[in-house]
């Protein structure tokens, strides 16, 4: 996932040792270390010096600050330029931003109570100051002027394309309203920001307040040694020695799903899972009532007939019809596909004479058995080859094959938590690229999922001033344990290596203006880099580089390699239905347009949305909405979490490309670096895949890629046609 920029949201996570309170930073005359440039190598955040008393005053005079530059700019007696007004605004909040990146960040994955109380006031601030800025009058009126005569003014593609951008972004957020309505929308504003953060609190708390807790081993029984070890680690540390205890992470909750034959254990972790955030003081139903009931009144206050259309009308989709569209093409064979894995399933329970029907806590662990009949292939056998460190080398191996970059660990540069490794990245040449970092275990308190953003952003100004990008990504795979270390599943392989791809497209972006550097494209574009470098992970050429045994450091065999190749479209069906499903049960609550004093009740809502799409009863959404944090953690995916379906309609078009030429074909990879990865947010999003794929996508790619093709299938056509631009 990538994690958006402008999408400020909070996690509760577990602080640096170096943090000190705010009498402590007093009591030692603590200069703040973020009002200054950083005196570390690349402009790294010095994050050991950094106390929870520098956060607030540093927002503050950052918002101070832009509010200064912004008032330049409205206050010029000059006529509106390009550069007088959009990139002059482009310029502006560099403190408030480079803080804001850095808070915003670390409260997701390096949080305390402290920082939960510093988020309650710094997000409102940051959110009104914002709201300042696009509803100011004169300001908007300049950026208007230079609007209505652009076709005039000779700028370039990608400064043309920010003044139009530009512009929409003011009137998406209200500067065309009336004072009153614009009072009004900024109440809205808040009130979103702080439910925001009810959410992702309640989430969070509810995360890890679970626990299932295992005390005869007996009932441990298929569950892999390595994932045992874990638990009886866990179990530990919560002061519960001689037992074991599993969590809703999913390193934790998928082994027992997968691998439990206690089918009752099954069960718990399931409905753990699927009930988390719905009941107690962690309660998210009311909390999502207030968010879909406030986001249909801004909605309703810019104009648009629900919250759906306005998310979808400033990107590819353009309407949440289109989106849909796209979503029933592949939800139809998908559902097909389930009847097909759940009767296979069932015969193997017939078989066992298990004596019941496959329920939704048996998908996982007869789907796994399902492929080793067919396939001979065990999901622990593969997971030895894939030692968190050679699935890294794996990823960097690709990048310097395909791109050229190599990447050399920093084992002295700062770092904001132990696990935390820091590269610096070059060209060919050896220039400096960017600073990658990688978080890949869990902590009890950071959020779950993985992730990529930025501390610092890649730009260069007409005065040749420039700054190249410092990039993260984050996941929540095993830590290693005494004996063994972090072993990573397919699943999650594919996870690194999709991260990976947000990854490359923030560090090698060339774009001149930061609204357009790296990952600040359309969002249901923004999934095309990291879902096309998922392509390289099990691929054969490159598996023969990376995949070694962690015991006796031999590659991966080829009986494996092929057993993982035959294997690639196994529960396909069941993939696909759940994420199908849970994009679909998103935009459905982005065109409910509720009363303020209508109850909403989300269980009903969701199955009534699952009535009527069909959904199988073996298959429930990826996400519930009380932890469908997309959803309803943030602005980022609302109305949009079909963009991971979206763009993997485009990356399997575009990787049938390096198919047919090679996987590392030169001139496709560049083609491809130049195209999208480089390129930004600077260009349309459908014309850049032109000039890389020569044609427009289409649905049919991702249907073979999934093995859901059907040779003459009713629908299909582009994606264009479907609902592009």
């Amino acid at each position: 996932m990538k994690r958006c920029l402008t999408r400020l949201t909070v996690a509760a996570a577990i602080a640096m040792p170096a943090l000190c309170s705010p009498v402590d930073a007093m009591s030692q005359q603590h200069q703040n270390p973020l009002l200054a440039p950083y005196d570390t190598p690349f402009q790294i955040p010095p994050f050991d010096k950094i106390t929870y008393a520098d956060y607030l005053p540093a927002i503050r005079q950052g918002i101070a600050e832009q509010k200064a530059e912004i008032d330049a700019i409205t206050s010029n007696p000059a006529a509106p330029t390009f550069d007088n007004t959009i990139l002059a605004m482009e310029q502006s909040g560099s403190l408030l931003n480079r803080v804001m990146m850095l808070f915003s960040s670390l409260n997701e994955c390096m949080n305390t109570p402290e920082m939960n109380e510093i988020a309650r006031e710094a997000f409102p601030l940051y959110s009104k100051a914002q709201d300042e800025i696009m509803m100011n009058d004169k300001l908007f009126d300049r950026v208007r002027k230079l609007y209505d005569k652009r076709d005039k003014l000779g700028l370039d593609g990608p400064a043309l394309r920010d003044l139009e951008l530009t512009y929409n972004q003011f009137v998406r957020n209200g500067a065309k309203l009336s004072a009153a309505q614009k009072e009004e929308l900024k109440a809205v504003n808040s009130r979103l920001t702080d439910l925001y953060l009810k959410f992702n609190d309640n989430l969070l708390n509810a995360t890890n307040s679970f626990e299932l807790v295992v005390d005869n081993e007996a009932d441990l029984a298929g569950i892999p040694a390595s994932v045992r070890a874990v638990a009886a680690e866990e179990a530990a540390a919560r002061g519960k020695q001689g037992k074991w205890v599993f969590t809703l992470h999913a390193p934790s909750r998928l082994p027992v799903l997968q691998s439990a034959e206690n089918r009752d254990l099954r069960r718990r972790m399931y409905q753990g899972y699927t009930t988390q955030a719905t009941s107690g003081k962690y309660n998210n139903y009311p909390v999502i009532g207030e968010i879909v009931k406030t986001r249909a009144e801004k909605a309703r206050l810019l104009g648009y007939p629900d919250f759906a259309s306005y998310m979808t009308a400033n990107v590819m989709a353009k309407t949440p019809q289109n989106a849909e569209n796209l979503l029933l093409q592949i939800w139809k064979p998908a559902v097909e596909r389930v009847r097909e894995e759940v009767a296979e399933m069932q015969q193997v329970v017939d078989d066992e004479k298990g004596g019941f029907k496959i329920e939704p806590w048996d998908y996982y662990y007869y789907a796994e058995k399902v492929r080793q009949r067919k396939y001979a292939l065990n999901e622990d056998d593969v997971k030895a080859y894939f030692q968190v460190d050679s699935v890294t080398k794996g990823v960097f191996n690709m990048a310097n094959r395909l791109y050229g970059v190599t990447f050399t660990e920093m084992p002295d540069a700062p770092r904001y938590h132990p696990d935390v490794k820091v590269y610096e990245v070059k060209d060919a040449a050896g220039e400096h690229v960017a600073v990658f970092m990688t978080d890949y275990f869990q902590r009890p308190s950071k959020r779950q999922g993985a992730w990529m953003d930025a501390f610092q952003i890649s730009f260069v100004d007409p005065d040749g001033s420039s700054q190249r990008p410092i990039v993260y990504n984050v996941g929540n795979f095993t830590k290693p344990s005494a004996d063994t270390p972090s072993l990573l599943s397919m699943d999650e392989v594919q996870t690194l290596f999709h991260e990976f791809g947000h990854g490359l497209h923030g560090m090698l972006t060339k774009a001149r203006l930061r609204s357009q550097s790296g990952t600040g494209v359309d969002r249901d574009f923004v999934e095309l880099p990291s879902q096309i470098h998922e392509h390289w992970a099990f691929e054969p050429e490159l598996l023969k580089e990376y995949a070694r045994h962690y015991r006796t450091g031999e590659l991966i065999p080829d009986s494996l390699v092929n057993k993982i190749q035959a294997a690639s479209t196994h529960n396909q069906g069941f993939t696909t239905t759940e994420l199908a499903g849970a994009a679909l049960l998103d935009l459905q609550w982005g065109k409910l347009n509720p009363a303020n004093d209508e109850a909403i009740d989300v269980e009903a809502f969701e199955k009534s949305v699952a009535d009527r799409l069909g959904m199988p009863a073996e298959v429930a959404y990826r996400y519930r909405s009380p932890y469908f944090k997309h959803v309803f953690g943030s602005d980022g995916y609302a109305s949009g979490y079909y963009t991971y379906l979206w763009a993997e309609v485009l990356d399997t078009d575009g990787f049938e490309l390096f198919k047919e030429k090679g996987i590392f074909d030169p001139a496709t990879a560049k083609a491809f670096r130049e195209n999208v990865l480089e390129t930004g947010g600077s260009s349309d999003p459908m014309e850049l895949f032109v000039k890389f794929r020569g044609h427009e996508p289409k649905v049919d790619a991702l249907l073979r890629n999934r093995g859901l093709w059907h040779p003459t299938p009713a629908e299909g056509g582009d994606l264009k046609q479907k609902g592009g631009k």
